[in-house]
């Protein structure tokens, strides 16, 4: 390939990163944004990132929101998402047993992923029960903070794990440091057992329970979670968690895993 041509696929290469990158930002914001704005935040020059940004609302990636020039992530992105959601078995298979699992328990159930080195919550239903429960669906919270990263880490050797958490991420949001060792040790019991259930340390009124879902070759893929208030999640432990390692297990086969590990055992 000739030097000039090569130039060209670098350069519209760089873009296109550019342009996720963009995205991905107003993502993560969560609000609207200008132009000169989102340059300065994400380190670019501002000419490129005004070109890019027209570029992407032409074709409805983005869309003026909140005056003065102001963008946010377009509609096109929902329809794209919804067809995503269509073919992607687990987006698929995970809303008739979220609805399930939050009708039988009366608490929030929610389907749980890893976003990069990130936890987010990627589905929920909310419970019947007057008080509920809910969470920012998309929104990106440190793993050690939640139950279900003692889950979705567990493919993981203690030194990737490590490699792949922020230090930082290992300071709760009472103030306190986790230890990552005791983080790496309660990940491999969990692993064990099957699930993982505590005190929420983000809303200190809640206790979560986490289970996994597998994919066919037996690795983590996501978590089904339950979130209720603390004294009746620990009330009704027993039944809240039996429910959640059934449903976890019906959603693990819809997607392909046929391992009879005893995800459900008697707890001790």
């Amino acid at each position: 390939m000739a030097d000039g041509a090569e130039d060209i696929v670098s350069r519209r290469t760089r873009g296109l990163d550019r342009a996720f990158e963009i995205l991905e930002f107003l993502r993560v914001k969560r609000q609207p944004m200008r132009p000169n704005e989102i340059a300065i935040e994400i380190g670019a020059p501002r000419s490129s990132i005004y070109e890019l940004i027209n570029l992407l609302l032409r074709h409805g990636m983005l869309d003026y929101q909140g005056g003065d020039g102001r963008v946010f992530l377009g509609r096109k992105l929902y329809f794209l998402g919804t067809a995503h959601a269509e073919q992607f078995d687990l987006m698929r298979e995970s809303e008739d047993v979220l609805e399930h699992l939050a009708e039988e328990t009366r608490e929030t159930a929610q389907m749980c992923l890893l976003e990069g080195n990130k936890y987010t919550v990627a589905m929920m239903r909310e419970g019947s029960r007057a008080f509920r429960i809910s969470s920012n669906i998309g929104e990106l919270v440190p793993i050690p903070w939640t139950a279900s990263g003692r889950l979705l880490l567990s493919h993981l050797s203690d030194e990737e794990i490590l490699d792949f958490i922020p230090a930082d991420d290992f300071m709760m949001p009472n103030g306190q440091r986790l230890d990552p060792a005791n983080f790496i040790a309660e990940a491999r019991q969990a692993t064990i057992d099957g699930y993982f259930t505590f005190n929420s340390e983000v809303a200190n009124f809640t206790h979560c329970f986490a289970a996994p879902v597998r994919q066919s070759d037996g690795q983590c893929v996501a978590t089904l979670c339950l979130v209720a208030p603390k004294e009746d999640g620990l009330r009704n432990w027993r039944t809240h968690l039996d429910s959640l390692l059934a449903a976890s297990r019906a959603l693990s086969e819809k997607l392909g895993y046929n391992g009879r590990r005893e995800e459900n055992r008697r707890v001790k």
